[in-house]
């Protein structure tokens, strides 16, 4: 019994603690990427620009399946959303011949898709965001991509900040 109260204790006091909260994170990236972190700073700038000036909720499912756009007004308070030890890194891209056979689609290697895990609507993309775990994934063959790099990240990042204002992100 004594021992059950101290670890009970124990937990309370840890989340007391702000334990399990992403805002008790320090602000900054987990940066698993060949970029350098002042880089990774440029492009979620440039996404708290964007989702301050329009939001888009829904252009996979317009990609998809010609839905029109779900376009919002902007949302200044995107300006103030940081990460918090958001983990950016490549994952290795799936092989042409996993593509083809899971889908039909025949691009040459490299694919620029990664497999992205449950919930997306889609079983590949370039890249996916978890907000719980705070990390973002994408194709490794993007990274030296330029300009396409950023704007994939962009998009990533544009993600997380519109989760954290509480935005339906069924179709981004």
């Amino acid at each position: 019994m004594g021992r059950c109260l101290w670890v009970a204790a124990l937990c309370l006091a840890w989340l007391g603690c702000g334990a399990g909260s992403p805002e008790s994170l320090p602000v900054g990236f987990s940066n698993l990427t060949h970029h350098a972190t002042a880089d990774l700073w440029t492009i979620w700038q440039a996404a708290q620009q964007s989702v301050a000036q329009q939001i888009n909720l829904n252009p996979l499912q317009t990609s998809l399946d010609n839905t029109p756009s779900h376009i919002l007004p902007g949302d200044a308070r995107a300006l103030q959303v940081m990460p918090h030890q958001l983990s950016v890194a490549a994952l290795p891209d799936v092989a042409s011949s996993v593509l083809l056979a899971a889908t039909g689609l025949n691009r040459p290697d490299p694919t620029g898709l990664i497999s992205c895990p449950q919930p997306c609507n889609v079983k590949y993309a370039a890249a996916y965001s978890e907000y719980r775990s705070r990390a973002t994934r994408f194709a490794a063959s993007w990274e030296f991509q330029g300009d396409n790099f950023s704007l994939i990240l962009q998009y990533e990042f544009e993600n997380h900040i519109l989760a954290a204002l509480g935005y339906d992100m069924t179709w981004r």
